[in-house]
């Protein structure tokens, strides 16, 4: 195979902006992606779109298939061709071995197998073996318009781009984020930004770390993701005499809601166990979206403890669903904390996305959530892993309607005046067409 592996999407919108012809002045990216489409990383998704309508030509490299079984609506604008490297090495061996062929004829083939080599020492894994295998693939298949290579995350996207810039000679540069954050080993994360051009982190949690183990710390710079403001307009105010809900009775049961993949960093063991503590005579429901690993355990756990009436499951959801139960709901919850392998989240769009729409949160002070949430002004915190305090929260807004109003209407006015998408946009519009690398003064 050859570029012939990049392939459109079948039915883009007719009034869609074009991938495939970029503006002169604006470079072709190979965005080097783990998975795409995916629901969860809608924040990716924005940033493509909005990089397409300013004249980039994107071409999307994604190391997994799709497994979700819907998408957003924001992926069918995406026009960008898509190519699908080979999963698992042994599930295309004629296309690894050809692309193979290729790269090891190509001028910066020692340099990457140097680079391979060093890092199979250190980790010696079939993920690493297959990381090399797949930047022979891209290597070989590489559309030759291509300027520079663009990896989200900074573990095995960040891995492939950066062995096919030594096989192809090309720049490169990196957007980390959470996990990839903080699960990567300091030696690769040091070598990597040592090797990248620059890194774009979306918290000043992550930044801070970064730039301690970068050579040059200008090299780390901070762009918070923000939201797309035109996808989440503000909601319509509450129709005059509408009778608060403070879950003292049950026409006046309390809706919360919680929208985060089923893992352990997003504690909602925590949550079930905060929840199992209110007040029997408290009323109250709660709409969980998403899918996850730990789905059976949490749902079976919520049997245990007698709460299954009272929650709704409804799996994974494209966003503009999502965005009504934003709207239906009177308080979101979201008990994040640090797993025990160090993933944990940076900040979780779906607390902007939340307090876009008014909505009050109610979440956890780790990781970077306080950079967004300040307790008891534009939302509430309490500490992660501790589903008591968490409950004495939940039962303080549940029952207190003018509260969560009070902390809605901050959270959502410090969202649409300090969080707009534009900013980060604007800034990675520089650094791309700078050519190389470039410091942001530290943060936006």
């Amino acid at each position: 195979m050859t570029e012939a592996a990049f392939r459109s999407p079948a039915t883009p919108p007719a009034d869609a902006p074009s991938a495939d012809t970029p503006s002169a002045d604006a470079p072709v990216l190979g965005v080097v992606l783990k998975g795409y489409p995916r629901l969860s990383e809608t924040f990716i998704a924005q940033e493509l779109l909005a990089l397409q309508q300013r004249g980039f030509g994107l071409r999307l490299i994604s190391l997994r298939h799709p497994t979700d079984r819907k998408r957003h609506p924001i992926h069918d604008e995406i026009t960008a061709p898509v190519c699908y490297l080979p999963e698992y090495l042994y599930q295309e061996p004629l296309r690894v071995f050809a692309g193979w062929r290729r790269a090891r004829r190509l001028p910066g083939y020692g340099a990457a197998w140097r680079a391979f080599v060093k890092d199979l020492w250190r980790d010696l894994t079939p993920n690493r073996v297959r990381r090399f295998g797949q930047a022979c693939v891209l290597a070989a298949e590489l559309p030759t318009d291509v300027e520079r290579l663009y990896a989200h995350f900074l573990h095995t996207p960040a891995s492939v781009a950066r062995y096919t810039s030594l096989l192809r000679g090309l720049p490169w540069s990196v957007s980390a984020h959470a996990k990839d954050i903080w699960t990567t080993p300091d030696w690769e994360k040091r070598e990597k930004l040592a090797e990248a051009d620059w890194l774009v982190t979306c918290t000043a949690y992550g930044a801070r770390h970064l730039r301690d183990l970068a050579p040059e710390p200008g090299r780390v710079s901070l762009v918070y993701h923000g939201l797309d403001l035109t996808r989440f307009a503000a909601p319509a105010p509450p129709r005059a005499g509408t009778t608060p809900r403070d879950g003292g009775a049950p026409d006046r049961r309390v809706r919360l809601l919680s929208v985060g993949r089923l893992v352990e960093k997003k504690g909602y063991d925590d949550l079930l166990a905060a929840l199992a503590q209110l007040p029997k005579d408290l009323h109250w429901d709660l709409i969980h979206v998403g899918g996850g690993p730990l789905a059976a355990p949490l749902q079976q756990q919520a049997r245990a403890l007698g709460l299954d009436s009272r929650i709704d499951w409804r799996g994974p959801l494209a966003q503009e669903e999502i965005l009504g139960l934003y709207r239906d709901a009177e308080l979101f919850v979201l008990a994040s904390r640090i797993a025990g392998s160090g993933d944990r989240d940076g900040l979780p769009n779906v607390l902007m996305e939340a307090q876009s729409q008014g909505l009050a949160c109610l979440s956890t002070a780790v990781a970077a959530i306080p950079e967004l949430i300040e307790d008891g002004v534009s939302g509430a915190l309490v500490p992660p892993d501790d589903p008591a305090s968490l409950a004495t929260a939940l039962a303080g807004l549940i029952a207190d309607p003018e509260a969560r109003r009070r902390l809605g209407g901050a959270g959502q006015a410090r969202v649409r005046g300090e969080f707009d998408m534009k900013r980060g946009i604007d800034a990675l519009d520089s650094l791309f067409r700078a050519g190389g690398a470039k410091s942001l003064a530290g943060s936006l």
